[in-house]
């Protein structure tokens, strides 16, 4: 089975739902805008994927409430997106195991 962007983003939306995190990782002001004056922001501990060198890995943001900063989850770099599907729903199961 090929494993396409749009199956790892229910996977993550998943992941976010089950640790209570938000599902983006930028939030936009209370009217929605984006402006000079930098009115988005990062929202702490949420899951999303991060693409690069032909791969994907499972990031999450910094837990400091404004820091944009993502720690790698799985520790894996990034990997072919059917591998990384595989550790997510690995990943799932030890998360439901603990609740």
């Amino acid at each position: 089975m090929r494993i396409t962007q749009k199956d790892l983003e229910a996977v993550v939306s998943r992941i976010n739902r089950i640790c209570g995190t938000p599902a983006t990782p930028y939030s936009k002001d209370a009217e929605g805008n984006i402006s000079p004056n930098g009115n988005i922001s990062p929202n702490a501990n949420c899951y999303h994927l991060d693409y690069a060198y032909s791969g994907v890995q499972l990031v999450q943001m910094s837990s400091t409430i404004g820091c944009s900063g993502v720690g790698n989850v799985l520790g894996t770099g990034h990997i072919p997106k059917s591998d990384l599907y595989n550790r997510m729903q690995a990943f799932i199961a030890g998360l439901e195991v603990t609740k």
